[in-house]
């Protein structure tokens, strides 16, 4: 159930708001409030007992509450196939599509890309078997009809008996808590650091300078801002395959066939399965650095324990024998990774500038709004 402290809090929040505030802003705190009741409601899966913030927990970036390479579902012993991404700053990645100027898919939710909207990510886990496990839309309704919350949920969106309308009031409401500032607040040193209000270490700032060039990271975590979030998102949201292995401590390979979502030899396809292309085979979407710090395990199914290790791989991939094959050869990118020569202070200081990207520094009262 619901932390027995957030519920009355949030519900205050959503009866209380200011009379000053303008209606649309009003309703859309009401559905943020409601979102944030819903995404920690472990009494929605099926057994109870999960909720959205189990796999995606604020003290972890919003990733796995227990940093596992893959989540358990609601039934003990039932694994997804890959590593729970952040939801933090997923409100800005566009619609999937591709790019004929660059010859790439952009865009997409999910490591393949398969949900187009943040409202359509939000409706797949409470029905996926091996996550919350609910066998039909109906299912999650009457468990919501039950909740104390459900009266704030036709007060916002209005009566109706209709199971699919229900149910698109409860994922437009979590993709209003996801959109919110609590999900995406863009309060890191880095933050700070553009606003002038932070100083960034010697080595950090040797990261920044590495990040930008000899590290090739901003190739694909892009610097540039966002035109929709007006400030840099860390990724171009493209799709690439970085070589990593399979992971033999990935337990989904321990599923029961019918739970089973990878190929027969237990390849995962990524992006390839989605658009059907053997090309794309083995691409996954590149995810936002932000709170990359918190995030661990990485790569789509968790194989890198720290980001020192993938800072690592990505540096010396195809000049050293310590890491075994890509899980899929055929597709992996040769060019931006793989021989980058970094000492292994460069390592560090690439390590030491992403932990700047971690939110939470401007709340403290650390910077100074310019």
């Amino acid at each position: 159930m619901i932390h027995k402290r957030l519920f009355p809090v949030l519900l205050l929040g959503i009866l209380c708001l200011p009379s000053c505030t303008h209606h649309s802003a009003h309703y859309r705190e009401q559905k943020e409030l409601l979102g944030e009741l819903l995404f920690h409601d472990t009494s929605l899966s099926e057994p109870a007992g999960q909720s959205c913030a189990t796999c995606h927990t604020l003290a972890k970036g919003f990733a796995d509450v227990e940093s596992r390479p893959v989540s358990e579902g609601a039934v003990k012993g039932l694994y997804s196939q890959r590593n729970a991404m952040t939801v933090s700053y997923s409100m800005f990645v566009p619609d999937l599509y591709y790019d004929e100027e660059e010859e790439t898919y952009v865009g997409g939710l999910f490591w393949d890309g398969r949900a187009s909207t943040l409202q359509a990510q939000a409706g797949e886990p409470f029905l996926n078997p091996v996550e919350m496990g609910n066998s039909d839309r109906r299912m999650v309704v009457d468990k919501v009809k039950r909740t104390p919350y459900y009266s704030q949920l036709l007060h916002i969106y209005g009566e109706t008996e209709d199971v699919d309308s229900i149910y698109a009031h409860i994922t437009d409401a979590l993709a209003m808590y996801q959109s919110s500032k609590k999900v995406c607040p863009f309060s890191s040193k880095y933050d700070a650091y553009k606003k002038g209000s932070y100083t960034l270490t010697a080595q950090e700032k040797l990261g920044l300078e590495l990040f930008k060039h000899k590290g090739l990271c901003a190739e694909c975590h892009i610097l540039d801002r966002d035109v929709r979030a007006r400030r840099t998102l860390f990724t171009d949201h493209t799709y690439d395959n970085l070589g990593i292995p399979k992971n033999p401590e990935n337990p989904h390979y321990r599923v029961p066939s019918e739970y089973f979502l990878l190929t027969s030899d237990s390849l995962d396809l990524g992006l390839g399965a989605i658009v059907r292309k053997p090309e794309e085979n083995g691409k996954f979407r590149v995810p936002t650095l932000r709170n990359v710090e918190l995030t661990a395990p990485y790569g789509h199914n968790g194989y890198f324990k720290t980001l020192g290790e993938i800072v690592h791989f990505y540096n010396v991939r195809d000049v050293s024998n310590e890491f075994p094959p890509a899980e899929y050869p055929a597709t992996v990118n040769k060019d931006e990774l793989g021989d980058l020569k970094l000492t292994a202070e460069e390592e560090a200081a690439l390590v030491a500038f992403m932990k700047t990207l971690t939110d939470g520094y401007m709340k403290k009262g650390h910077h100074k709004d310019k």
